[in-house]
C-alpha cells in the first residue's frame, strides 16, 4: 500500500490541485505492491477578471437614490464599469453568482453607510453590505492581484466601531452627499487613466437625473433599483461621457 500526491493544473486559471492516490496490487494472498487506482480530478472554474469592472455593493432603497446615481455617474467617468446584483435571482444559486460576479471584478466597492436598523417588520440590521464585503476581502486575500477593494462611508470611523475587523483600514468617507462620492471615487482610482474633475461627473449625475422619469416609463419600472434600468443608466452615462468628450 502506498501513498501518494498528484497535481493537477485546472484549464481556467493557474491552480494547482494536489490530490492524493492510494496504489495497490496483489500478488498470491497476503501480498501487497504498488498498482495505480484509477483516480478522479476536481476541476476549479474560476471566471477570467475584467480589468475595468467594478463590483458595486450598496444599499437598494429610495434614501439611496442619490449617492446609487453618484456612484454610476463618477465610475463611469472613470472609464469604469459598475456591476450589480440587480437581476441576480434569490434561492441557493444566488450567492454562487454574487461570488462569481465578484471574481469578474478587478475591483469592489462596499458603502457601509447603512447600519441602521431597518423598521419594517421584523426590526433587523442590514447585513448584505458586510457580508459581500467579506466574500470580496476573502477573495482578494487568496488573489492579491485580481481583486482590490474599497469601504465607504458617511461617518469617520463608524465602520471600524460596527466591524472591529476592520481597524487598520482606511475608509473613504463621502459624509452622505454625492459630491463627496465622486471625491473619494477619484482619491481611490488615482491611478486610472481617465480623469475627470468632480465638476464633470456632476454633469453625468445631472443627465442621468433628469432621464429617470422616461427611462422608468419605458420600462415599466416602479424603482430605479431594477436590472433593466441599471443597465440603462450604465449606456446614457457612457454615451454622455463621450459625447462632451468628442465636444471639447
Amino acid at each position: 500500500m502506498v501513498w501518494g500526491w498528484h497535481a493537477k493544473k485546472c484549464s481556467s486559471v493557474s491552480f494547482t490541485i494536489a490530490i492524493p492516490f492510494l496504489s495497490v496490487e496483489t500478488q498470491g494472498a497476503g501480498n501487497l505492491s504498488p498498482r495505480r487506482v484509477p483516480q478522479e480530478v476536481s476541476q476549479i472554474s474560476v471566471p477570467k477578471t475584467d480589468p475595468d469592472s467594478v463590483f458595486l455593493n450598496i444599499p437598494y432603497d429610495r434614501r439611496f437614490s442619490r449617492l446609487y446615481l453618484a456612484y454610476i455617474a463618477g465610475l463611469i467617468e472613470l472609464g469604469l464599469t459598475p456591476k450589480a446584483t440587480l437581476g441576480i435571482p434569490g434561492g441557493t444559486a444566488r450567492l454562487d453568482r454574487i461570488f462569481d460576479l465578484i471574481q469578474t471584478c478587478r475591483y469592489s466597492v462596499h458603502d457601509l453607510s447603512r447600519v441602521q436598523i431597518d423598521l419594517a417588520p421584523p426590526p433587523t440590521p442590514r447585513f448584505n453590505m458586510p457580508f459581500e464585503l467579506g466574500l470580496s476581502i476573502g477573495w482578494a486575500k487568496l488573489n492579491p492581484q485580481r481583486h482590490m477593494w474599497f469601504v465607504y462611508e458617511t461617518q469617520n470611523r463608524r465602520a471600524q466601531k460596527s466591524i472591529s475587523d476592520l481597524n487598520g483600514t482606511d475608509c473613504n468617507i463621502h459624509k452622505g452627499t454625492p459630491e463627496g462620492v465622486m471625491r473619494e471615487l477619484c482619491n481611490a482610482f488615482v491611478r486610472r487613466k481617465n480623469r475627470p474633475t468632480v465638476g464633470q461627473m456632476i454633469q453625468t449625475y445631472n443627465f442621468l437625473h433628469r432621464s429617470i422619469p422616461k427611462l422608468r416609463r419605458h420600462s415599466g419600472a416602479q424603482t430605479i433599483f431594477e436590472a433593466r434600468i441599471f443597465e440603462d443608466l450604465l449606456v446614457l452615462a457612457a454615451q454622455f461621457r463621450d459625447q462632451r468628450t468628442k465636444t471639447s
